[in-house]
């Protein structure tokens, strides 16, 4: 066998063995670190003042209502025209 595959050898035996439990940490010790990561992501987001909260919440409702009142209209003008063509059809 020559060095090359007895080094292939030894790479195959040490990544089939499992890892140890003491390896791995416990599961009070990985919330405590999802916790801790997660505070330190918080402190680099950019919070939006409350001017910039106000005014997206302000586009926001008068968006929602543009959109509201073109489907109530959308929606009358279906019904209308739906309902001509049933006359028309003779069965209104």
């Amino acid at each position: 066998m020559s060095e090359q595959e007895k080094q292939l050898d030894t790479n195959k035996e040490a990544k089939a063995k499992p890892a140890k439990k003491k390896d791995k940490p416990g599961f009070f010790a990985r919330i405590a670190r999802w916790f801790r990561e997660m505070k330190s992501e918080l402190k680099k987001v950019q919070w939006p003042t409350w001017k910039q909260t106000w005014n997206n919440t302000l586009t926001v409702i008068v968006c929602v209502i543009l959109i509201g009142i073109f489907i109530w209209v959308f929606d009358l003008l279906a019904h209308e025209v739906i309902h001509a063509l049933l006359r028309l059809a003779g069965k209104g």
